[in-house]
């Protein structure tokens, strides 16, 4: 049975392995801080169905209380360690909340889901000094499909993720410019290349932006997805680019 990876916009995605539906990064808003969804409508209610939720870091981009709200009561939340003390409201929610850190396991139905390392600041922005671990997930079930969350290259990335079929990356941002600890569409090709998965889905670009700043590097907005095909193709020729649009699914095989 292949993997069904959709992707709602910025890094939500759902991914339906062996039956378990796994939901990660869920951002369901028009508008958070100084921005707005600039493309896609807001996911639909079906989007918010899960059996667990994968959160890679406490940014408010990727750890959105608000739409973790829409999640049904009682789904396992998997956070990084320290979470729940960095955001109180997060046992509020009525979830069962597990915490990981890289190198620990959690099964979830028929899935093993894998916590491995990332290259990015994890703690609650703007204030929040304590610190919790970024972190990007292996789904391991009929396939495996490698969720990056938010992270830059980093040594000994291939080995901490090991061999995956499937991989879902990061290419942009949602602002003008890109900071330490994340990848832009050439690094995320070349972590492609270093993985060797043969199947990727670029995500974390086209989707959000600054109120107000649209005329700003217009390119870094529309771009990603389009030059990390490019990209990928002559660093990861063997490998296959799904570039999906808002709330368009695709399915993968496995191939290891």
């Amino acid at each position: 049975m292949p993997v069904e990876v959709t992707w709602w916009g910025h890094a939500t995605c759902t991914i339906e392995d062996s039956g378990v539906r796994l939901l990660t990064d869920p951002l369901f808003a028009r508008r958070l801080a100084h921005l707005r969804r600039r493309r896609g409508a807001v996911p639909p209610p079906e989007a918010a169905v899960a059996d667990a939720v994968l959160v890679s870091h406490l940014h408010a981009d990727h750890l959105h209380l608000p739409s973790l709200a829409r999640v049904a009561p009682g789904t396992r939340l998997i956070v990084p360690a320290g979470a729940a003390r960095s955001v109180p409201g997060l046992r509020r929610l009525g979830a069962q909340v597990t915490e990981v850190r890289a190198g620990d396991t959690v099964q979830i139905g028929n899935v093993r889901v894998r916590a491995v390392p990332a290259l990015h600041d994890g703690r609650r922005l703007p204030v929040g000094p304590l610190r919790s671990p970024a972190l990007g997930y292996v789904v391991e079930g009929t396939a495996r499909t490698y969720f990056a969350g938010d992270t830059g290259l980093f040594d000994g990335m291939a080995d901490a993720v090991g061999p995956v079929d499937a991989a879902l990356l990061p290419v942009g941002g949602w602002g003008p410019y890109l900071g330490q600890g994340h990848l832009d569409a050439g690094r995320a090709a070349e972590a492609l290349a270093l993985l060797g998965a043969l199947s990727a889905v670029p995500v974390h670009y086209g989707t959000y932006w600054p109120i107000g700043m649209d005329g700003v590097r217009p390119h870094e907005f529309h771009a990603p997805g389009e030059e990390f095909v490019r990209h990928a193709a002559r660093l990861a020729p063997k490998a296959a680019v799904h570039r999906l649009g808002h709330g368009e699914n695709v399915r993968i095989e496995a191939t290891r």
